[in-house]
């Protein structure tokens, strides 16, 4: 029963291409494919241009040398010829990797330049006879080595970090906070830190740890080139501490009372902080010799010097009343 209603159905599939009206179709795409493929041919007859890349790897390179740029980099081709020969570079296996021995462009300098015609060269080897070379991209390729010289250098910043609002950035640090570089010994004296990538991090409200990449060098080599980066935010909170005014300036035998003895002062802080800022840490001060240059009822006082991690820090009074004795 199976059997019979496939053949049934098969029979109707015949039928139906095989009709007067499909017939005539049929043969409409059998001629729009033949024409395709005769338009396809003298396209890809025709002659053209395309920029196709070539990856470049530098082999053979001594035990003792240290390479301070890549090994393996692209060069962009652009070649001229039929359609046919430039798909066979896009899309085939015809293009491979040309590979450059490290003695033969190397120098005492510590650079190996191979220049642009020397690029031809070493490509014309794997192109199709028909084939010309238009152009190479970049003009040369340069490799840095040199022979173990390297240095520590400090990691620094390059960027800005913003906390969202209320907050403030207790820390941020680097892990690690220093790195080897290896260049050659010109560069390695004028090299004292080495920027992270530009960093652009706003509105921070939690701890954000992030993998940063270092700022590239000509001729540089990072060990390692990437870098932790911790930010710590904290929140901001208003508090305020009752400090004692002290004078300055006094010549022996006299004495600076002021009323009030104590002033407060109002400052904002992380909530981490708050527990470790006491009173002493804070200076309010009023002046001997400004007072006897300027008499007059009352006299400046001054917040001269805060803890670390303050900010915003004011008195709640600026003049006070005063009484100069003798001792």
């Amino acid at each position: 029963m199976g059997g019979s209603r496939l053949f049934h159905i098969l029979r109707f599939i015949r039928n139906f291409l095989f009709s007067w009206m499909n017939r005539e179709f049929l043969i409409f795409l059998f001629f729009l494919f033949l024409s395709g493929t005769f338009w396809l041919l003298m396209a890809l007859n025709e002659t053209y241009e395309r920029e196709i890349e070539i990856p470049v790897q530098l082999v053979d390179i001594p035990k003792n040398v240290v390479l301070t740029s890549d090994t393996t980099t692209n060069v962009r081709v652009t070649l001229r010829d039929k359609g046919f020969s430039l798909l066979a570079y896009l899309y085939g296996n015809k293009t491979r990797t040309v590979k450059v021995k490290f003695n033969t462009y190397a120098k005492k300098t510590g650079v190996g330049v191979i220049t642009s015609a020397e690029f031809q060269k070493l490509i014309f080897r794997q192109l199709f006879n028909s084939s010309q070379i238009v152009s190479v991209k970049p003009d040369k390729f340069e490799y840095f080595f040199n022979y173990g010289l390297k240095k520590k250098v400090p990691v620094r910043l390059n960027g800005r970090i913003l906390p969202g609002q209320s907050y403030y950035l207790s820390k941020a640090y680097f892990t690690p906070d220093s790195i080897e570089i290896y260049a050659s010994r010109e560069m390695l004296d004028s090299i004292k830190y080495v920027n992270t990538e530009l960093l652009s991090i706003k509105n921070i409200t939690d701890t954000l740890v992030r993998h940063v990449a270092l700022y590239k060098i000509k001729g540089v080599k990072y060990v390692p080139d990437k870098v932790k980066i911790s930010i710590c935010p904290d929140v901001l909170t208003e508090e305020s501490v009752e400090v004692p005014i002290v004078a300055v300036n006094m010549p022996d035998g006299k004495v600076l009372r002021t009323f009030p003895s104590r002033v407060t002062v109002t400052f904002t802080v992380g909530a981490s902080l708050f527990r470790t800022i006491r009173p002493e840490g804070f200076k309010v001060v009023a002046d001997y010799n400004e007072v006897t240059a300027n008499p007059s009822e009352k006299c400046n006082i001054y917040l001269r010097a805060v803890p670390h991690g303050v900010r915003n820090a004011r008195i709640s009074v600026n003049q006070v009343d005063y009484l100069i004795e003798e001792q």
